[in-house]
């Protein structure tokens, strides 16, 4: 019997973002900081959200269907649109995820990137057209199946997404709503060891220096 695997948390980013963003490096840190990198995974998506998806549902189906790993220890955890495409995922594929001020509707809040778009980490310049807005609204769920499954951090003071919308879809969820803040969720070190508790990573201490004598 193959030796199981470590609990697998996979942070999806947002819309023109990457694996450089801040969220991501902050996690990749914390991970780092503690020798334990086996628990943390950022893919980077293709700014095609058709692409973008099918790279994800491979990535998940190559998960799933390793014998030594439980999709109970897989959570994803979704920023902006990278929470629109995890909340696809959870219902699909039956894992956990965390939702940090996620998009609720990106085939119309993304309608003004319309054009030519640069990404603001890679610097890679493309073209985000209308047909990529219908792709997106493709991966709209009707309703949330396994509430149960969700943890959900929302900021009123969101200054891109209309807070109210997810507050509304993900009512049912396990859902922390925190006055003030931003799109980026300013403070976001204070919720990792929540997020860590529901992804079932035990707590991490920090590695200390070895002392000299």
């Amino acid at each position: 019997m193959p030796p199981s695997q470590p609990p697998l948390l996979i942070y999806l980013h947002g819309f023109n973002s990457s694996p450089a963003s801040h969220k991501a490096q902050v996690l990749r840190n914390y991970f780092s900081a503690r020798d334990q990198l086996q628990h943390y995974e950022v893919p980077e998506l293709d700014p095609v959200p058709e692409r973008a998806m099918q790279d994800l549902v491979r990535l998940l189906d190559a998960r799933v269907n390793d014998a030594r790993v439980n999709k109970a220890n897989i959570t994803l955890l979704g920023s902006s649109l990278g929470g629109y495409y995890a909340s696809f995922l959870v219902e699909r594929f039956g894992v956990r995820v965390v939702l940090v001020n996620p998009a609720v509707n990106p085939a119309s809040t993304l309608a003004s990137c319309v054009g030519y778009n640069e990404n603001y980490y890679t610097r890679e310049k493309y073209e985000f057209t209308q047909e990529h807005l219908r792709q997106l609204a493709h991966y709209e769920i009707a309703g949330i199946a396994y509430p149960e499954g969700y943890l959900v951090f929302l900021q009123t003071g969101d200054d891109t997404l209309d807070y109210r919308e997810a507050a509304d879809k993900y009512r049912h969820c396990d859902l922390h709503i925190e006055a003030g803040g931003s799109h980026g969720y300013s403070g976001f070190e204070r919720i990792i060891p929540r997020i860590l508790a529901f992804a079932g990573i035990p707590h991490l201490q920090p590695e200390r220096s070895a002392s000299v004598s």
